[in-house]
C-alpha cells in the first residue's frame, strides 16, 4: 500500500492508539501533558510553544509521525478559518475569548510552520487525505457553512464547542504519538503542542463557563 492510502491507514492506526492510550490513562489528566505538574498553566504563557529550530539536517518519520501530521495540518487550518470568520461577527463576545482566539491563531500559525518544517526535512509531501472527512476535531466546511448562518446568539457557543472538541483531540493524539511515534523531533513538538493545548483548555473553562454542548472526540458526534 502506497501514497495517500498508506497515510490514510497510518491515520486510522494512530487514532486507534491515542484513543487506547487516552482511555488507560484515564480522564483526569486528559488535558494535562504528561511528565508535568498539575499546577496551573497561563494561556498566555503556553499558547505559542517555543518554537523549535528549523531542522537543518534530514528527518527520518515513520508511518505513524507522517500521518499525525498530515492529520494535524487541516485540523488546525480548519479552526483557523474559523477564529477568521469569529473576527468579522459583532463583539458579543466575551472580551476574554476572543482574546484567547487569538492566541490559539497565533499559536497555531507557529505549529503549521514546525508542521511542515519536519515534512520538508523528511523529503515528504503535505497530502490533503481528509479533505471532505468528519474526523473528530476537525472544524469542517459544514461546520463553517452552520456558523455563517448561525445567529449572533448562536454562533459563540457553537464557536466554543468546536473549539473544545479540537483542543481535546488534538491532546489525545499528541499523548497517542508520543507514546507511539517514531521521531525524537516530532515527539519533541507534540509535547510542546499538547502543553498549549492543555493550557488553552485551561482557558477556555475559566472563560466559557459552565461546559457547552460538545463533540464525543471518540465517535465523532
Amino acid at each position: 500500500m502506497t501514497g495517500p492510502w498508506r497515510v490514510v491507514g497510518a491515520v486510522a492506526a494512530l487514532v486507534a492508539t491515542a484513543l487506547a492510550v487516552g482511555l488507560t490513562q484515564g480522564g483526569n489528566d486528559a488535558g494535562r501533558p504528561a511528565g508535568t505538574g498539575s499546577g496551573p498553566v497561563s494561556a498566555t504563557d503556553a499558547a505559542v510553544p517555543s518554537t523549535g529550530p528549523t531542522p537543518t539536517t534530514p528527518v527520518s518519520l515513520t508511518g505513524t509521525d507522517d500521518a499525525f501530521i498530515q492529520l494535524v495540518i487541516p485540523m488546525d487550518e480548519g479552526v483557523l478559518a474559523m477564529i477568521d470568520h469569529l473576527d468579522g461577527r459583532p463583539a458579543g463576545m466575551d472580551p476574554s475569548l476572543r482574546a484567547l482566539a487569538g492566541e490559539v491563531r497565533a499559536a497555531h500559525r507557529v505549529e503549521l510552520r514546525e508542521l511542515r518544517g519536519l515534512l520538508a526535512a523528511s523529503h515528504l509531501p503535505e497530502l490533503n487525505v481528509h479533505e471532505g472527512h468528519q474526523m473528530p476535531g476537525m472544524v469542517t466546511d459544514d461546520n463553517l457553512a452552520e456558523l455563517r448562518a448561525a445567529t449572533d446568539e448562536q454562533v459563540w457557543p457553537r464557536a466554543v464547542a468546536l473549539l473544545r472538541a479540537h483542543l481535546e483531540q488534538t491532546v489525545v493524539l499528541c499523548r497517542g504519538v508520543r507514546s507511539a511515534g517514531g521521531s525524537p523531533e516530532l515527539r519533541l513538538l507534540a509535547g510542546r503542542i499538547q502543553q498549549a493545548r492543555a493550557a488553552e483548555l485551561s482557558a477556555l473553562q475559566r472563560s466559557s463557563g459552565p461546559r457547552a454542548p460538545t463533540v464525543d472526540v471518540a465517535a465523532g458526534r
